[in-house]
C-alpha cells in the first residue's frame, strides 16, 4: 500500500509559478514510475509528466520547456514545478505512483490559473 499526500496548489495569475509536492509514504526506489496528472472541469484526466525509477522523465508536449518533475530521495518526496502558467493549466493535479503491481492516487491539489 502506497499513500501519497499533495501539496502546494492554489491561485496564481497567468506567468507566475507553483510547485507542486508529493510525499509517499514508502522508498520511492520501490516504485517503478511516479507522476503527475491533472483534470481540467469537463476533461479527461491526461498525464503532465513521470519520472522513473532511474530518473528519466517524460512531457506532454503542452508542458515541456515550462514543468519540471524532480524528486528528493531521502525525503520520498516528488515534485511539480510549473512556470510561465497558462490559464489552460488550470485543473486538478493528481499524483500518481505505478508499482507495476498496483497503481495509487493522491487526493488531488486544485491549482487555478487566473488574473
Amino acid at each position: 500500500q502506497v499513500q501519497l499526500v499533495e501539496s502546494g496548489g492554489g491561485l496564481v495569475q497567468p506567468g507566475g509559478s507553483l510547485r507542486l509536492s508529493c510525499a509517499a509514504s514508502v522508498s520511492i526506489f520501490s516504485i517503478a514510475r511516479m507522476g503527475w496528472y491533472r483534470q481540467a472541469p469537463g476533461k479527461q484526466r491526461e498525464l503532465v509528466a513521470n519520472i522513473t525509477r532511474g530518473g528519466s522523465t517524460n512531457y506532454q508536449d503542452a508542458v515541456k520547456g515550462r514543468f519540471t518533475i524532480s524528486r528528493d530521495i531521502a525525503k520520498k518526496t516528488v515534485y511539480l514545478q510549473m512556470n510561465s502558467l497558462k490559464p489552460e493549466d488550470t485543473a486538478v493535479y493528481y499524483c500518481c505512483a505505478d508499482t507495476r503491481i498496483n497503481v495509487y492516487w493522491g487526493q488531488g491539489t486544485e491549482d487555478t490559473v487566473s488574473s
